[in-house]
């Protein structure tokens, strides 16, 4: 479906200034942004991809994965083609990679907003993920349906790569929950080559959504060869602590896809020494990811006891009553 977008302003010479992500993308009449689903129509911005989901699942909300939002709950998630990042590793490529701009793609199936609160309420989910792909190049679709879950009670959460423009943010930050930022690495170069984006947008995405109350999750997947070295996994630690010692960091391990299949997974032993810099830098909350039982326990930072303990993507026990550990009575920092 065709819809006018969010977020732009007129340009002389019939082009159009986007400023929904960092990119801030000025588009030529009958041309598309970065991200292959906004389109300058006839001196208009507007989104070619409104109402059209390409994926929509129940997941477990530690799919996301968040760990101290409404642990142990379900979040009917869904997505749209496109990104606007270019990562050789995405898991999600055959649709993150895709866009209205490739000719013959289709694009989806028709979902209305009001379509997926029912589904969610429906199923007994406790939210709605924006998930994927990347929900800032669907905002529109977003914003409406997250207004109508708000509504009904439901809670929003966005897993993204953190490249919305401020204004974006500032704008969803009513009805926007939770979020997990993709944190990719901490060079410039690295943000550059492997993703055709700047690391500076990112960074000020994570503290703006602090400021403005969102709970906030980091992911970080260590590419061996990519940003697995010691000093920037240290400083990845350090600005999370930066912004927040109580934001959990996630520590994900890296499989081969898409054009990154020469890559060997990375050595549970390099994700372990990430959490132990994670632990010198402050941070509370660790946790090791697409690892089977590895560090899947929240742990009171107060008196060392355990939680929640997770099996996979389930939770097996949680000992955290009105957000307070249930042994010394410590206040355990996200939305419980």
């Amino acid at each position: 479906m065709i819809k006018e977008a969010m977020l732009w302003r007129s340009l002389e010479g019939g082009k159009v200034d986007c400023f929904l992500c960092a990119h801030r993308c000025q588009v030529a009449a009958g041309k598309f942004g970065v991200c292959g689903v906004r389109e300058n129509r006839e001196g208009k911005l507007v989104t070619r991809v409104y109402g059209e989901v390409i994926a929509a699942h129940i997941d477990p909300i530690e799919k996301k994965p968040l760990y101290h939002f409404l642990p142990g709950t379900t979040s009917f998630s869904i997505a749209t083609i496109g990104c606007n990042f270019r990562c050789p590793f995405c898991q999600n490529w055959q649709i993150s990679q895709a866009g209205k701009k490739d000719k013959g793609f289709g694009g989806g199936q028709p979902l209305s907003p009001e379509e997926i609160v029912w589904a969610a309420r429906t199923r007994g989910c406790r939210s709605i993920s924006y998930t994927y792909t990347e929900p800032t190049i669907f905002f529109e679709y977003a914003y409406d349906t997250s207004k109508l879950a708000r509504e009904a009670g439901l809670a929003n959460v966005f897993v993204t790569n953190g490249y919305m423009t401020a204004e974006a943010l500032r704008l969803i930050q009513p009805y926007l929950d939770a979020a997990n930022v993709d944190l990719k690495a901490f060079q410039e170069e690295t943000y550059k080559k492997v993703c055709g984006a700047r690391l500076g947008p990112v960074l000020d995405s994570i503290r703006l959504m602090r400021e403005l109350g969102i709970w906030v999750e980091v992911t970080t997947l260590v590419v061996p060869g990519m940003n697995d070295g010691n000093e920037e996994l240290a400083a990845i630690a350090r600005f999370i602590a930066s912004v927040s010692p109580e934001i959990p960091w996630h520590i994900s391990r890296f499989h081969p896809d898409y054009k990154y299949t020469q890559t060997p997974a990375t050595p549970i032993e390099r994700l372990r020494k990430a959490a132990a810099l994670a632990r010198e830098a402050g941070l509370k909350f660790i946790y090791i990811g697409n690892v089977w039982g590895e560090s899947e326990v929240t742990i009171c930072p107060q008196c060392g006891k355990d939680l929640i303990r997770r099996s996979g993507f389930s939770v097996e026990e949680n000992k955290i009553k009105g957000g307070k550990c249930s042994s010394c009575g410590s206040p355990i920092a996200g939305v419980f």
